[in-house]
């Protein structure tokens, strides 16, 4: 019967088959005036290498900013008066920055010592001798050694190879090693894991595929953040009403000057102007960001941008690459199905003598690690090699338990460890190939142990064999991969699973760690229309044979949706998909290409740690909208005061160093606490509409009832304003009051503080002294009626806010407008289920 297997190789200029290492190419290598001439001329593997952002980006994106431009034109003008005391807020703008750049060039410096760390080592022949260099060292045309374990330092053609696979799961995504034969090409950013050979590296440095590819990330771009988004909006339409009011302002405080100096004018023109600037909002966001971005590192989870915690609790879809995230990378045996007449001790010592006795490759280190080695005496062997897909032994096969006394010649058995496609016969043992299908439709690889009469030619086609044993392995599935994926499922997190591999095995994979498989594509069949690829990348789950082009179309698609994307990855083909991402999250040991463009990298490769970001970010998000109707409350009492003394013709009540003392008691330090409440709320839009709901109302109301005091009380300037600022006071301390419910022992004793220290600012003989407090007991009713009066009006606002703005109470819980509706958005649990 004719055989359909595929045919044996042919003879190359690979080694001889009896194991020996391969031996280099005749020609000798470089000589060191040839290096030298390459260096020269620029030909080398030394390329600038983008392990994180350049220092002055970091500074440049945390200093040149629209809020530092504004509080830093009103700070240089504070000084300009001589009245440093008034220039306390310039404070915030000093802080802001330093917190920003400290934990971003903190995330540089932990991503520049692991580039050093992990550097790269390759093995190359000059002048007759090999020897280890730098891969950066490398030249064009350098004959470059390759072992199991090197990374390919550039691309090239194999010169001489025996059983060459490398593993270009790095660049195309595919966890199936390929085989290399002399003549083939293998490219930068691989890894050999099987075989040995030399190839001569033709192309080095920036023309090399690894460096194009991270070429076209190198861009940087600033992950998307809401709270910060909305806060720009606010300083941009802010900076217009400054830009309108300063005239306004100045004309109002020049004609009320009563003959006054031009320090105190320009004082009380500034005032207000400071008073428009939520410089508190800024420095709380930072602050939250910080100390979340501290959290996660203690977890093993690396901030590279700030921003980039809030982001993780926006997203509602998550991309994976299946391997290196949900998978291992590695293979590990699963069973040994003994067949039709064959003895499962015989079996398993000739599979343990197969694999203790080959080339270590991937297949065969899984077996050898589940199955000994049995000792028996080997009589000869054929390495395994890619070329033809098996390898054999042949032994003396004595039981354990025999008398050897009793044989004469103990028999030599050949046995063939190999791939089914190859060892079985398509026609007479179909039935076992249909198995073999069957297990790979379940995720599974299979290995075929035969048994012939004698060792095979390695040269020439395999004759019938006798199948004794079917071996299964699969992918080793992280163990925190399924627990993990359930609770971004509860949380309501699409999970998209993009990968290089075959489809069928991916979507195997992902059954195995709990996904639902309603759709399998194959990425080969993506349409090229961007609206019908939308719509697939929304209704499939699992896509195979994925390039890096349609990784980053597949994010954009989602994006295109209306979706918030994150992409996990860990090789240079993740680089353009973790690029486009709303959110790219790099594994630690991952390619560096990867991890210098990602926003958060888990340094220890663990995905477990990815719901632990998750609830970070949520309490970040949820606390800061907690507390920001208290800094805009701010802005509008101060619009609303300056509006009134321009209509009046009156001199603006306070100095700068008075919105000190709000800011900090009222706003500033109770907000910092606050913000570092636990809190689980789900992410909901409309951050911005939500804070003004409650906001413009609390901020009208404060305003109109410190001015009425200043308008009716009567004594000193210093007199009035201390009065004005007592009923400010007791409005912004009930606004406090509010956000801080539902009360609990420390939240009561963080409002009771705030209000002492108000207290004895107000009275303390030093405060009253630096603040130019004179407060008239006489006239305390006024303040008293009237703030409460604003108060009253403060609490009716938010009420309504909770019920119609959905303003989530301290504890997280939403209040919705239906008393019919059910809590549909209840507090997330803090860890996976495990």
């Amino acid at each position: 019967m004719t055989s359909d297997r595929p045919p044996a190789p042919t003879a190359s200029s690979q080694s001889p088959d009896d194991g020996s290492p391969i031996e280099p190419p005749l020609d000798c290598g470089l000589t060191a005036a040839e290096v030298a001439e390459r260096r020269a001329a620029g030909r080398t593997n030394q390329v600038d290498q983008v392990t994180s952002r350049p220092l002055w980006s970091i500074i440049r994106a945390n200093v040149l900013t629209r809020f530092n431009a504004l509080l830093g034109a009103l700070f240089v003008l504070v000084v300009l008066t001589g009245s440093y005391a008034d220039g306390l807020f310039g404070l915030a703008l000093v802080v802001n920055s330093v917190m920003g750049i400290a934990q971003e060039v903190h995330a540089k410096r932990k991503l520049d010592s692991l580039a050093v760390l992990h550097a790269p080592t390759a093995t190359v022949r000059r002048d007759g001798a090999t020897t280890v260099i730098d891969s950066a060292q490398v030249v064009a045309d350098d004959l470059v050694r390759l072992c199991p374990g090197d990374q390919i330092p550039a691309d090239g053609p194999v010169l001489v190879g025996d059983g060459l696979e490398i593993d270009e799961s790095n660049l195309t995504g595919e966890s199936e090693a390929v085989a290399k034969a002399p003549g083939d090409q293998v490219y930068s950013g691989t890894a050999v894991v099987a075989g040995d050979g030399w190839f001569r590296a033709s192309v080095v440095g920036t023309e090399a595929t690894a460096q194009k590819l991270a070429h076209q990330a190198r861009r940087f771009t600033r992950a998307y953040s809401e709270v910060q988004h909305s806060t720009n909006v606010l300083l941009r339409w802010l900076t217009w009403v400054v830009l309108v009011m300063c005239p306004l302002s100045l004309w109002t405080q020049w004609r009320a000057a009563d003959g006054h100096g031009w320090r105190v004018i320009a004082l009380k023109t500034i005032t207000p102007l400071v008073g428009l600037i939520p410089e508190g909002l800024v420095v709380l966001t930072t602050l939250a960001f910080l100390l979340a971005a501290v959290q996660l590192t203690r977890q093993q989870a690396l901030v590279q941008e700030l921003p980039a915690v809030e982001g993780l609790a926006r997203v509602d879809v998550l991309c994976l690459d299946k391997t290196g995230t949900l998978t291992m990378g590695e293979v590990a045996f699963e069973n040994c199905q003994v067949l039709l007449g064959f003895d499962r001790g015989q079996v398993e010592r000739a599979l343990g003598a197969c694999v203790h006795q080959s080339q270590a490759n991937a297949t065969a280190l899984a077996i050898a690690a589940a199955v000994p080695d049995p000792g028996l005496p080997l009589m000869g062997r054929v390495p395994f090699s890619s070329a033809r897909k098996w390898s054999a032994v042949s032994l003396i096969d004595r039981p354990p338990a025999a008398d050897h006394s009793l044989i004469d010649r103990p028999p030599v058995v050949a046995w063939v460890l190999g791939a089914p496609e190859y060892l079985l016969d398509p026609v007479g043992q179909a039935d076992l190939l249909a198995q073999v299908q069957a297990r790979a439709d379940y995720g599974r690889r299979v290995v075929v142990l035969a048994r012939m009469e004698r060792l095979p030619d390695p040269q020439a086609d395999l004759p019938p064999l006798a199948p004794a044993a079917l071996v299964e392995l699969s992918e080793v599935v992280r163990p925190d991969a399924a627990a993990t994926l359930a609770y971004l499922a509860d949380q309501g997190i699409q999970v998209k699973v993009i990968s290089g591999d075959n489809p069928t095995t991916v979507a195997a994979v992902a059954r195995r760690v709990g996904l639902t498989v309603d759709q399998t594509v194959d990425a080969r069949q993506l349409p090229q229309d961007p609206a019908a690829l939308a719509d697939q990348a929304e209704r499939a789950t699992v896509f195979g044979r994925v390039s890096p082009a349609q990784k980053q179309a597949l994010v954009e698609a989602l994006q295109a949706k209306g979706h918030t994307v994150a992409m996990t990855g860990d090789g240079v083909n993740d680089v353009l998909a973790l690029k486009a991402a709303d959110i790219g999250v790099a594994m630690g040991n991952g390619a560096q290409a990867a991890k210098a463009v990602a926003q958060l990298v888990l340094l220890d490769s663990q995905f477990s740690h990815l719901p632990k970001v998750l609830a970070e970010g949520r309490r970040l998000i949820a606390n800061v909208e907690r507390v920001a109707s208290l800094f805009v409350a701010k802005n509008v009492m101060s619009a609303t005061m300056l509006v009134a003394t321009a209509i009046l013709g009156a001199q603006f009540p306070f100095l700068p160093r008075h919105m000190t003392i709000v800011s900090t008691f009222t706003i500033g330090l109770p907000a910092a606490i606050l913000a570092l409440a636990a809190n689980h709320r789900r992410y909901r839009p409309g951050f911005l509409s939500r804070v003004l709901g409650l906001a413009l109302p609390a901020g009208l109301a404060a305003g109109l009832a410190s001015f009425a005091v200043f308008a009716l009380g009567r004594g000193s300037p210093a007199q009035v304003s201390t009065l004005a600022l007592t009923a400010l006071l007791i409005v912004n301390f009930w606004l406090l009051g509010a956000l801080a419910r539902p009360y609990n022992w420390w939240k009561v004793l963080v409002v009771a503080t705030m209000v002492a220290l108000a207290a004895a600012a107000l009275h303390g003989s030093v405060t009253r002294h630096f603040f130019e407090f004179d407060l008239s007991y006489h006239q305390l009713w006024l303040p008293l009626l009237l703030g409460g009066a604003g108060a009253g009006v403060v609490e009716a606002a938010y009420q309504f806010s909770r019920r119609f703005h959905q303003v989530p109470d301290a504890a997280g819980h939403l209040h919705l407008h239906d008393p019919k509706a059910g809590p549909s958005n209840r507090p997330a649990p803090p860890s996976p289920r495990t």
